[in-house]
Parts: structure tokens; sequence; C-alpha cells
């Protein structure tokens, strides 16, 4: 069986981080999710939809415990903050 894209997404943009007081907000996940589709060439999913799959894999998206890393992470900050480029 496949591996789901949520599930490689979750591998590859995101890092679990249980000490900090600032996770991941559920919109912050969801424009890491757009930002990592748009590298992998994948038709992102809609917010509501993205929630959905994120529940399946026992994540939290309003106490994520997540942390963003990779291209996918340099790319929703540059597309977020265009001044910090």
């Amino acid at each position: 069986m496949a591996t789901s894209h949520f599930t490689t997404f979750l591998a590859e943009a995101t890092v679990p981080e249980f000490d900090t007081d600032c996770p991941l907000t559920a919109d912050s996940l969801y424009g890491l999710y757009v930002s990592w589709c748009v590298l992998k060439g994948i038709d992102a999913v809609p917010d509501i939809t993205f929630r959905a799959a994120m529940h399946c894999r026992d994540v939290d998206v309003h106490d994520s415990r997540l942390r963003m890393v990779g291209p996918a992470a340099a790319d929703y900050i540059l597309s977020s903050y265009p001044t910090a480029a």
C-alpha cells in the first residue's frame, strides 16, 4: 500500500517539538502543507480535508507540538514574510 502524501508531508516537513510554548498553529501547519505541495508538484487539498487528515494521524492542529523543517519551511517563511528575503 502506498504511503499517504499526508504521512510523507509530516515526515519531511515537521518534527516533534514537545517542549515548545509556540507550536505550529492550525493556519501555519496548513500553510506549511501548501508550501510542501507546491514544491512537490502536488495539488493541495482544502483546509477542512487537511484538518481531517491530520486528525486521522493523531495530530491536533490546535496544539500540534510540531516544528517546521526543510525546504517547505523555508518556502513557507519566505512566502509569508517576503521582507525577510
